[in-house]
């Protein structure tokens, strides 16, 4: 659409709510605070013209335009990136855009199709697919357990140095015959606290302590022995799972069910941290 033709029917549009949707100066243009408000509603109508259409069309609506994506860092480059140029091959009508980061992002208010969540999903503002279990272990390299001695009971954490996550809070430990402990890093002797998964995995190969890792994250570094599991009969009982969520306003598109599909059978169908690990 030129740009007059847009600037006609935006005006039209500011008509009949009443509201400037966007904010101009002479340098750019912008969302009001009305404009991003009424955005996702604007957004949930086309999704719900575009499904109205695939079903008419036997669900065969062409995916196109862009998908917004966020994901964890250290996830997405171990298993989503090496497989993006497959999707992108097979979907050529959709712009990827990806925040590829340890911080969490508002789906809602970034305006995000998608997003991969590790955690229990309670927000209820949104909707999820299971991508698959995310077991959680204690890890730390052999030059450090041979300094400071293998932990055999999870209160001999409280003896050690620990790496982990900015602000991680106490998580329950649940063993092999259903023994129950719990784990507080605030306990610990000493603590390095970090805000990136992949900068904990380094600080612990290198000798740094004892870290909670999820085990996609280290499950290659546990078969090579540059990691030593510590506590092995003892998980992280926090039901924590991969999840792809999006908004529960939001109707499905096209866009977002052919790339939920595709990671599903990519990853999810038969994680490799589990296959690989059980071998």
């Amino acid at each position: 659409m030129v740009p007059a033709a847009a600037s006609a029917r935006l005006a039209k549009l500011e008509r009949l709510v009443g509201a400037d949707l966007l904010k101009r100066s002479t340098r750019k243009v912008s969302l009001s605070l009305e404009g991003a408000e009424f955005l996702p509603y604007a957004r949930e109508i086309l999704a719900q013209e575009e499904a109205a259409f695939a079903v008419l069309g036997k669900g065969k609506a062409e995916a196109k335009d862009t998908l917004r994506f966020a994901a964890p860092s250290t996830f997405a480059q171990l298993f989503i990136a090496p497989i993006l140029p497959e999707f992108v091959d097979d979907h050529p009508g959709i712009d990827l855009d990806l925040r590829l980061s340890d911080t969490r992002f508002d789906l809602i208010n970034g305006s995000f199709d998608l997003a991969l969540r590790s955690s229990v999903l309670e927000d209820t503002s949104l909707k999820g697919r299971k991508l698959a279990d995310d077991t959680r272990i204690f890890c730390a390299s052999p030059a450090f357990l041979e300094k400071s001695g293998m932990p055999q009971t999870p209160d001999d954490l409280s003896r050690h140095r620990v790496v982990g996550f900015m602000g991680l809070a106490p998580r329950p430990l649940v063993g092999r015959n259903g023994e129950k402990a719990l784990f507080d890093p605030r306990h610990a002797w000493r603590r390095l606290a970090l805000d990136d998964g992949l900068s904990q995995k380094v600080t612990t190969l290198a000798g740094a302590g004892i870290s909670m890792n999820s085990l996609w994250s280290v499950y290659r570094e546990i078969a090579d022995g540059s990691l030593v599991r510590v506590l092995p009969d003892y998980e992280v009982d926090d039901q924590s799972v991969l999840w792809l969520v999006y908004p529960k306003s939001n109707v499905l598109t096209t866009k977002v069910r052919v790339f939920i599909d595709f990671l599903l059978d990519k990853i999810g169908r038969n994680p490799p941290w589990i296959s690989d690990s059980s071998d």
